[in-house]
């Protein structure tokens, strides 16, 4: 990982590894970042930046004067929320104590921080390799996308679902709880570079016999800034599931 390290590296000993993945967050980030504090959870949070304009490392820079469980890392450019989330994994994986479980979700209350609980809680009672935080299993409920959205959502689940044989009802979903022994035996498999990682994820715990389990969650459409999902990045998504079912 080639980019700058803000913050104690020692704090990544809690048993709950949080990854941030941000560009543009300025106007969520203080919020989400105390919503998670106040949820008293045995954790560290890993914010990785990608050299936002809007100041959004500056911000997790005055957090960490507060809470000494915030690391920062700071991107030079944006690179895609595959790498991010990989990166994630590789840091809190070369912890001296590695967390039990590792946490990825959005950074723009998307995905509400209340429900980190529920997912950590799923884990312990099913012992698997990911627990998806569900819009589409029997619970579950989008708030706030327009129809062209939802459409895109469904079609890209149907295509995971079809060609890969994968049976969550929410395959695109990036509010999951990971077990580390998951991802120590898939980090070296993982090559995504934007969305598809949520693919490719539940692809590997097939391959590799772990379970993955849903729960449900309110997915609330962002208030503040940009959707960051781009034709670019949806292009990447079907390149790969092509990929994939050509290598079944």
């Amino acid at each position: 990982m080639h980019y700058q390290l803000i913050g104690n590296n020692n704090v990544a000993s809690s048993e709950i590894g949080i990854i941030l993945p941000t560009y543009r967050e300025a106007d969520n980030i203080s919020k989400l970042i105390e919503d998670i504090e106040d949820l008293k959870l045995n954790a560290s949070i890993l914010v990785i930046d990608d050299s936002s304009p809007d100041e959004t490392a500056k911000i997790v820079q005055e957090k960490q004067n507060k809470y000494s469980n915030i690391l920062l890392y700071v991107r030079p450019k944006k690179s895609g929320l595959g790498t991010a989330i990989t990166d994630g994994f590789k840091f809190f994986l070369s912890s001296k104590q590695a967390p039990q479980y590792v946490v990825t979700m959005d950074a723009d209350y998307s995905h509400n921080p209340k429900a980190i609980p529920q997912l950590i809680s799923s884990m312990y009672k099913a012992d698997c390799g990911i627990v998806i935080g569900s819009r589409y299993c029997k619970g579950g409920n989008i708030k706030g996308w327009p129809f062209a959205r939802k459409v895109i959502s469904r079609i890209a689940n149907f295509i995971a679902k079809l060609s890969l044989g994968l049976k969550p009802h929410d395959c695109t979903s990036g509010f999951r709880c990971y077990s580390t022994k998951f991802l120590r035996a898939t980090i070296g498999n993982l090559h995504s570079h934007t969305y598809e990682i949520q693919i490719e994820t539940i692809r590997q715990a097939v391959l590799r016999n772990f379970n993955v389990e849903e729960t449900p969650i309110l997915f609330v459409n962002r208030k503040r800034g940009k959707s960051k999902l781009s034709w670019t990045e949806i292009e990447s998504y079907l390149t790969y599931t092509l990929k994939a079912v050509s290598h079944s």
